[in-house]
């Protein structure tokens, strides 16, 4: 009997849980950006709560034992999970949490048939949310589902839908999707953060040049700036 136990102990062991499928993130540069901006900003709105853990395009291995059952959602937030990297998500090693909410962002070659494999996937392991978008200009589909009765069952009312688990609003009355935080602020993307930081620098730098100018102007008329007001 021992050396039964030893032996299944040994093949599991043995087992490879790889931290790869060979799949590439996405197949374009609009899926790409769309990927990395809702994982980006998903991360930015938990940053201070330290049992959130979010990610992108990691294998979620929910079953020990199985390596060929995973999925890499494009992104995932896990409630009551410390934040830091992992190669994988191997769910038997998370206390058992099932990644609550899951996006996917399609691209052109995802057909019917993969995408409903995936919901197939995430409905039977447990996701409370999942969404799906296609930012194709020609689509621009947003499809959610939220868990009910134990099955993932259409949101059928998507546009101004607040997420329960996240808090976000989408909106889809436009040509491109928008995410809204809790605060009512956009997602934005790198670029746009970038911009925003930079014009954030130079409103900053003049607003110093001008304190500079006005306290050399004050020192030319003999009042000191430094010096405190009796």
């Amino acid at each position: 009997m021992s050396s039964a136990i030893d032996t299944s102990l040994q093949q599991e062991r043995n087992i490879r849980y790889p931290e790869s499928d060979g799949q590439p993130m996405a197949e374009n540069t609009r899926q790409f950006r769309w990927i990395v901006m809702i994982k980006e900003n998903l991360e930015t709105l938990f940053q201070d709560q330290a049992d959130v853990f979010v990610a992108g395009d990691l294998l979620w291995y929910p079953v020990k034992g199985h390596p060929k059952i995973c999925r890499a959602p494009d992104a995932m937030v896990v409630f009551g999970r410390p934040k830091g990297d992992r190669g994988s998500y191997q769910q038997w090693e998370e206390n058992g949490i099932v990644p609550q909410v899951v996006f996917e962002v399609r691209s052109p070659t995802n057909g019917f048939r993969e995408m409903l494999d995936k919901l197939e996937f995430y409905d039977t392991y447990g996701v409370e949310e999942y969404y799906t978008y296609d930012p194709d200009p020609q689509r621009n589909d947003l499809t959610g589902f939220r868990r009910q009765d134990d099955r993932l069952r259409p949101i059928e009312a998507i546009n101004g839908w607040v997420s329960p688990r996240l808090g976000i609003r989408f909106d889809t009355s436009g040509s491109e999707l928008r995410i809204f935080r809790p605060d009512n602020a956009p997602f934005r993307s790198h670029q746009e953060l970038a911009r925003e930081r930079d014009t954030e620098r130079a409103a900053r730098q003049q607003a110093e040049q001008r304190a500079a100018q006005l306290a050399a102007r004050l020192r030319e008329l003999g009042i000191d700036p430094d010096a405190s007001a009796e």
